[in-house]
Protein backbone atom coordinates (compact mmCIF):
# COMPACT_ATOMS: atom_id res chain seq x y z
CA UNK A 1 0.00 0.00 0.00
CA UNK A 2 1.03 3.64 -0.84
CA UNK A 3 0.29 6.87 0.74
CA UNK A 4 -2.54 7.45 -1.48
CA UNK A 5 -4.36 4.59 -0.47
CA UNK A 6 -5.10 5.92 2.83
CA UNK A 7 -4.56 9.55 3.30
CA UNK A 8 -7.34 11.86 3.99
CA UNK A 9 -8.30 14.21 1.44
CA UNK A 10 -10.81 16.90 2.44
CA UNK A 11 -7.70 19.12 4.00
CA UNK A 12 -8.83 21.61 5.80
CA UNK A 13 -6.03 24.17 5.96
CA UNK A 14 -5.33 28.30 6.91
CA UNK A 15 -3.66 30.46 4.38
CA UNK A 16 -0.07 32.21 5.40
CA UNK A 17 -1.76 35.36 6.49
CA UNK A 18 -3.44 34.20 9.15
CA UNK A 19 -3.43 34.50 12.94
CA UNK A 20 -2.67 32.06 15.28
CA UNK A 21 -6.26 32.10 16.88
CA UNK A 22 -7.51 31.63 13.09
CA UNK A 23 -4.90 28.30 13.46
CA UNK A 24 -6.26 27.60 16.79
CA UNK A 25 -10.18 28.22 15.81
CA UNK A 26 -9.65 25.53 12.67
CA UNK A 27 -8.22 22.68 15.08
CA UNK A 28 -10.56 22.88 17.74
CA UNK A 29 -13.29 23.18 15.37
CA UNK A 30 -12.83 20.40 13.18
CA UNK A 31 -11.37 18.15 15.96
CA UNK A 32 -7.57 18.03 14.41
CA UNK A 33 -4.45 18.48 15.66
CA UNK A 34 -2.32 20.08 13.01
CA UNK A 35 -2.65 21.64 9.44
CA UNK A 36 -0.72 22.77 6.88
CA UNK A 37 -0.10 26.83 6.11
CA UNK A 38 -1.19 27.79 2.68
CA UNK A 39 0.97 30.55 0.37
CA UNK A 40 -0.72 32.69 -1.34
CA UNK A 41 1.03 30.72 -4.81
CA UNK A 42 -1.48 28.18 -3.35
CA UNK A 43 2.05 26.02 -2.24
CA UNK A 44 2.51 24.81 0.75
CA UNK A 45 4.73 27.24 3.23
CA UNK A 46 4.95 25.15 6.52
CA UNK A 47 2.44 22.89 9.33
CA UNK A 48 1.50 23.89 12.43
CA UNK A 49 0.40 21.61 15.43
CA UNK A 50 -1.09 21.55 18.69
CA UNK A 51 2.69 21.55 20.13
CA UNK A 52 3.33 24.86 18.17
CA UNK A 53 0.30 26.14 20.89
CA UNK A 54 0.91 24.41 23.63
CA UNK A 55 2.56 27.09 25.83
CA UNK A 56 0.72 30.59 25.39
CA UNK A 57 0.59 33.33 27.54
CA UNK A 58 -3.09 33.79 26.93
CA UNK A 59 -3.83 30.52 28.74
CA UNK A 60 -0.96 31.21 31.31
CA UNK A 61 0.70 28.24 29.91
CA UNK A 62 3.64 29.74 29.15
CA UNK A 63 7.07 28.38 30.48
CA UNK A 64 7.91 29.65 33.97
CA UNK A 65 10.58 32.35 34.36
CA UNK A 66 14.23 30.42 34.30
CA UNK A 67 16.72 31.55 36.91
CA UNK A 68 19.84 33.58 35.24
CA UNK A 69 22.06 30.48 34.93
CA UNK A 70 19.08 29.33 33.01
CA UNK A 71 19.07 31.57 30.89
CA UNK A 72 22.83 31.95 30.55
CA UNK A 73 23.46 28.56 29.42
CA UNK A 74 20.22 28.61 26.71
CA UNK A 75 21.49 30.06 23.50
CA UNK A 76 19.65 33.15 21.78
CA UNK A 77 18.44 31.96 19.18
CA UNK A 78 16.82 29.37 21.33
CA UNK A 79 15.17 31.66 23.85
CA UNK A 80 13.43 33.90 20.75
CA UNK A 81 12.16 30.64 19.54
CA UNK A 82 10.30 29.40 22.44
CA UNK A 83 9.12 33.78 23.31
CA UNK A 84 7.97 33.39 19.62
CA UNK A 85 5.84 30.40 20.32
CA UNK A 86 4.78 32.24 23.66
CA UNK A 87 3.66 35.75 21.77
CA UNK A 88 3.66 35.74 18.54
CA UNK A 89 0.57 36.54 16.65
CA UNK A 90 0.96 35.69 13.00
CA UNK A 91 0.93 31.53 11.96
CA UNK A 92 3.97 32.23 10.29
CA UNK A 93 5.97 32.92 13.38
CA UNK A 94 4.86 29.48 14.85
CA UNK A 95 4.54 27.31 12.08
CA UNK A 96 7.23 24.81 11.04
CA UNK A 97 8.80 26.22 7.61
CA UNK A 98 11.23 22.33 6.98
CA UNK A 99 8.19 20.46 6.29
CA UNK A 100 8.45 16.72 5.89
CA UNK A 101 6.54 15.50 3.25
CA UNK A 102 5.99 11.95 1.11
CA UNK A 103 4.39 11.88 -2.26
CA UNK A 104 1.16 9.76 -3.33
CA UNK A 105 3.38 6.56 -4.41
CA UNK A 106 5.55 6.74 -0.86
CA UNK A 107 5.14 3.30 0.56
CA UNK A 108 3.28 2.80 3.77
CA UNK A 109 6.93 1.94 5.13
CA UNK A 110 8.47 4.86 4.59
CA UNK A 111 5.23 6.76 5.61
CA UNK A 112 5.70 5.14 9.30
CA UNK A 113 9.35 5.44 9.44
CA UNK A 114 9.25 9.32 8.71
CA UNK A 115 6.21 9.92 11.12
CA UNK A 116 8.52 7.70 13.81
CA UNK A 117 11.58 8.96 13.01
CA UNK A 118 11.23 12.91 13.07
CA UNK A 119 8.71 12.35 15.98
CA UNK A 120 5.40 13.85 13.99
CA UNK A 121 2.20 12.71 14.13
CA UNK A 122 1.06 13.77 10.66
CA UNK A 123 2.66 14.37 7.06
CA UNK A 124 1.35 16.12 4.27
CA UNK A 125 1.13 14.23 0.71
CA UNK A 126 2.38 16.77 -1.50
CA UNK A 127 2.69 17.04 -5.34
CA UNK A 128 5.00 19.97 -6.80
CA UNK A 129 4.03 21.95 -3.87
CA UNK A 130 0.19 21.54 -4.02
CA UNK A 131 -1.40 19.18 -0.75
CA UNK A 132 -3.47 16.47 -1.74
CA UNK A 133 -4.18 15.19 1.39
CA UNK A 134 -2.47 14.12 4.86
CA UNK A 135 -1.49 10.84 6.56
CA UNK A 136 -1.62 10.77 10.12
CA UNK A 137 -0.53 7.83 12.68
CA UNK A 138 -4.43 7.04 12.69
CA UNK A 139 -4.91 6.51 9.30
CA UNK A 140 -2.25 3.68 9.54
CA UNK A 141 -4.23 2.29 12.65
CA UNK A 142 -6.75 2.34 10.22
CA UNK A 143 -5.45 0.72 7.29
CA UNK A 144 -4.16 -1.74 10.06
CA UNK A 145 -8.09 -2.39 11.45
CA UNK A 146 -8.87 -2.52 8.00
CA UNK A 147 -6.57 -4.72 6.55
CA UNK A 148 -7.89 -8.03 5.36
CA UNK A 149 -5.98 -11.16 5.05
CA UNK A 150 -5.56 -12.70 1.87
CA UNK A 151 -7.62 -15.52 0.81
CA UNK A 152 -6.73 -18.49 2.60
CA UNK A 153 -5.08 -21.26 0.40
CA UNK A 154 -6.86 -24.30 1.64
CA UNK A 155 -5.92 -26.92 -0.77
CA UNK A 156 -1.89 -26.08 -0.24
CA UNK A 157 -0.16 -29.26 1.09
CA UNK A 158 1.57 -29.91 4.03
CA UNK A 159 4.67 -29.54 2.29
CA UNK A 160 4.00 -26.48 0.22
CA UNK A 161 3.04 -24.94 3.12
CA UNK A 162 6.43 -26.47 5.09
CA UNK A 163 8.53 -24.96 2.25
CA UNK A 164 6.74 -21.66 2.20
CA UNK A 165 7.39 -21.35 6.04
CA UNK A 166 11.04 -21.70 5.86
CA UNK A 167 11.05 -19.23 3.22
CA UNK A 168 9.92 -16.81 5.45
CA UNK A 169 11.71 -17.93 8.60
CA UNK A 170 14.86 -18.06 5.97
CA UNK A 171 14.73 -14.21 5.50
CA UNK A 172 15.77 -13.29 9.37
CA UNK A 173 18.57 -14.52 11.21
CA UNK A 174 16.39 -16.73 13.34
CA UNK A 175 15.92 -18.79 10.71
CA UNK A 176 15.56 -22.42 11.32
CA UNK A 177 17.05 -25.55 9.98
CA UNK A 178 14.82 -27.31 7.83
CA UNK A 179 14.20 -30.85 10.03
CA UNK A 180 12.82 -28.53 12.96
CA UNK A 181 9.63 -27.59 10.64
CA UNK A 182 7.10 -29.99 10.35
CA UNK A 183 3.53 -29.35 8.66
CA UNK A 184 0.57 -31.64 9.58
CA UNK A 185 -2.61 -31.10 8.51
CA UNK A 186 -2.26 -27.41 7.92
CA UNK A 187 -0.77 -27.08 11.29
CA UNK A 188 3.09 -26.00 11.58
CA UNK A 189 4.87 -28.13 14.08
CA UNK A 190 8.39 -25.59 15.44
CA UNK A 191 11.05 -27.66 16.97
CA UNK A 192 14.61 -26.63 17.98
CA UNK A 193 16.06 -24.34 20.46
CA UNK A 194 16.02 -20.12 20.79
CA UNK A 195 18.14 -18.06 22.88
CA UNK A 196 15.37 -15.33 23.91
CA UNK A 197 11.80 -14.98 24.55
CA UNK A 198 11.29 -12.45 21.85
CA UNK A 199 13.28 -14.76 19.00
CA UNK A 200 10.49 -17.84 20.18
CA UNK A 201 7.35 -15.28 19.54
CA UNK A 202 9.12 -13.87 15.89
CA UNK A 203 9.82 -17.96 15.06
CA UNK A 204 5.58 -18.05 15.61
CA UNK A 205 4.44 -15.11 14.18
CA UNK A 206 6.46 -15.50 11.25
CA UNK A 207 4.87 -19.11 10.77
CA UNK A 208 1.32 -17.39 11.72
CA UNK A 209 1.29 -15.10 8.71
CA UNK A 210 1.59 -17.90 6.12
CA UNK A 211 -1.46 -18.18 4.14
CA UNK A 212 -2.69 -21.11 4.27
CA UNK A 213 -1.68 -22.37 7.89
CA UNK A 214 -4.21 -23.74 10.42
CA UNK A 215 -2.58 -23.12 13.27
CA UNK A 216 1.14 -23.05 14.87
CA UNK A 217 2.05 -25.57 17.73
CA UNK A 218 5.43 -24.34 19.73
CA UNK A 219 7.91 -26.95 20.31
CA UNK A 220 11.06 -24.31 20.75
CA UNK A 221 13.08 -24.36 23.89
CA UNK A 222 16.36 -23.24 25.12
CA UNK A 223 19.81 -24.96 25.41
CA UNK A 224 20.13 -26.89 28.41
CA UNK A 225 23.12 -24.83 29.65
CA UNK A 226 21.83 -21.24 28.18
CA UNK A 227 19.39 -19.06 30.53
CA UNK A 228 17.41 -17.06 28.32
CA UNK A 229 17.27 -12.68 28.97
Amino acid sequence: MQASDIMTTEVVSVPISASVFDAANLMATHHISGLPVIGEDGKIAGMVSEGDLLHRVETGTGKPQRSWLAEFLHSTRRLATEYLKEHALKITDVMTENVVSVLPTTPLAEVADLLQRHHIKRVPVVVEGKVLGIVSRSNLVQALAHAVQGPSEALASDEALRQHVLQVLGGHRWAMAAEDVVVKDGVVHLWGTVTSEEERRAICVSAERVVGVKGVEDHLGYPTYFTPM
